[in-house]
């Protein structure tokens, strides 16, 4: 039960299969329901406390995890955090990379059902707006997640743990998953689709079909997003995602009679908590899910972890804290 101190437990999950289109993935909806059942069952979270969004309708009450809607969740959920409430967010489905505006870098994000982006910028703005003395952890199972929250500081990636770390000689390979990840040329394919717009910038489709709902990065020039942000500081963001920037997150087809299908980070992270009855720190988790998708036979997908030096070693969700 959630502790009767004043400090609450909070949670958005966001599962998209994207049925019925191209791009249809089969466990995200499975990865949040799993996820639903620990946050109550381990860690304490009211289901009350818990907005659950996802594409496949149940009925009419059914909230679409379309990019307003998400950022509405995410948005309400910072607004009624106080001092030591603990967040949780929960995205499982695809990601994608889309160039800067001064085409210097790509910039990560993930892809509501309705394909409105959510970037990294606009989770850096939810975590700068976090009430000092509450955490907000972030755990995105999706293609190209690593480095969601925009200038986090990197505790487990691709410039903190050597090549040789990351090398994959498992011989139990799982039936062939489908990589969650949609590449910028079919987005901008699908976005031209819907405004007819002769525009080369995924920037332009979307803020001319969502206005002043496309994300923060596409409504305000480059320089004054950097004045916005400022020198960066260390700040209660966590952010666990599935794979590296430049790597893709396995979508795991149901295989044997009981097996459902699956996000791998997802699952990789459920089976470590399994195994670990007692508080697990943040890069702990990272760092035994990475050995759990290596058993696995997953190559090219490596955990990451980005946070202050002080979480990464706080126990995931603050459990017993």
């Amino acid at each position: 039960m959630e502790k009767n101190d004043g400090k609450k437990k909070m949670a958005v999950l966001v599962g998209c299969n994207y049925p019925n289109t191209a791009y249809e993935l089969h466990g995200c909806i499975n990865d949040v329901v799993a996820t639903r059942e620990l946050l109550v069952d381990r860690f304490g979270f009211e289901s009350s406390r818990i907005q659950t969004l996802t594409d496949h309708r149940h009925d009419q009450s059914t909230v679409l995890p379309t990019g307003v809607n998400v950022r509405n969740a995410l948005s309400k959920m910072i607004d009624d955090a106080k001092e030591g409430d603990v967040l949780f967010f929960h995205y499982s489905g695809h990601g994608t990379r889309i160039n800067s505006k001064l085409h210097l870098k790509q910039d990560e994000a993930i892809v509501p059902c309705d394909f409105n982006l959510i970037t990294d910028v606009d989770f850096r703005q939810l975590v700068n707006r976090l009430p000092k003395g509450a955490s907000f952890t972030i755990l995105s199972d999706s293609c190209h997640s690593g480095g969601l929250i925009d200038k986090e500081k990197e505790q487990i990636g691709p410039d903190s743990i050597s090549p040789k770390a990351q090398t994959n000689n498992s011989d139990h390979i799982k039936p062939k998953p489908k990589p969650k990840h949609i590449d910028h040329e079919s987005i901008l394919s699908h976005l031209t689709s819907l405004t007819n717009l002769v525009e080369s910038e995924i920037g332009a489709h979307l803020t001319a079909l969502f206005g002043e709902d496309a994300s923060l990065k596409f409504r305000l020039p480059e320089l004054d997003l950097e004045k916005l942000f400022g020198p960066h500081q260390p700040d209660s963001g966590i952010l666990l995602s599935g794979c590296q920037s430049n790597e893709t997150s396995a979508d795991m087809p149901a295989s044997g009679s009981n097996a459902e299908a699956h996000g791998a980070f997802s699952y990789a992270v459920q089976s470590v908590l399994r195994a670990h009855k007692g508080p697990i720190s943040n890069k702990e988790l990272v760092m035994f899910a990475r050995e759990t998708l290596k058993k696995e036979g997953l190559q090219g997908q490596h955990p990451c972890l980005y946070c202050s030096d002080v979480n990464a070693n706080a126990p995931f969700l603050l459990e017993n804290n």
